[in-house]
């Protein structure tokens, strides 16, 4: 089966969606791709702040949410992430031209939304990033601006 554009599993627009492609997915994980290039989102001075390879997790746990949506038939819903822990990574800064895979695999999905993930991000030698992330899903997004208003 081919995988949708990235465009069409993740509830961003325009040049806030960073990943290039979905290259894997099953029922517990996903692999997506990201070329660092000079007109990447947030490039600078030769490459991206390895602290957006924390975005790059989260939009690949979106981008994971958003395909078990998509094939369900479900429409796309927007997640929150909650935290991380323990996100490390063996660099400062990830090149232009350093093509990145980022993998996550689910660890934890409780009924109220909220899950665990395992995050890694691999370039073309091996893993360079890890993390474990928490993130959540409401079942109603107007919960939240409810919830809020309290």
């Amino acid at each position: 089966m081919s995988m949708p554009d990235i465009h069409q599993l993740l509830p961003h627009s325009g040049p806030m969606v960073l990943l290039d492609r979905v290259v894997v997915a099953d029922d517990e994980s996903m692999c997506a791709e990201v070329r660092i290039r000079s007109d990447s989102f947030f490039c600078a001075d030769g490459g991206v702040g390895a602290w957006i390879g924390l975005e790059y997790m989260a939009q690949t746990i979106g981008a994971y949410a958003g395909y078990t949506a998509w094939l369900r038939g479900e429409p796309i819903k927007i997640g929150y992430l909650l935290g991380t822990r323990c996100y490390e990574c063996r660099r400062p800064v990830f090149a232009v031209g350093t093509l990145l895979r980022v993998q996550v695999k689910r660890v934890l999905q409780s009924e109220n939304g909220l899950a665990s993930f395992e995050c890694r991000i691999d370039d073309e030698i091996g893993p360079i990033a890890s993390a474990h992330v928490s993130v959540y899903q409401p079942a109603d997004e107007t919960q939240i601006s409810e919830e809020s208003s309290v």
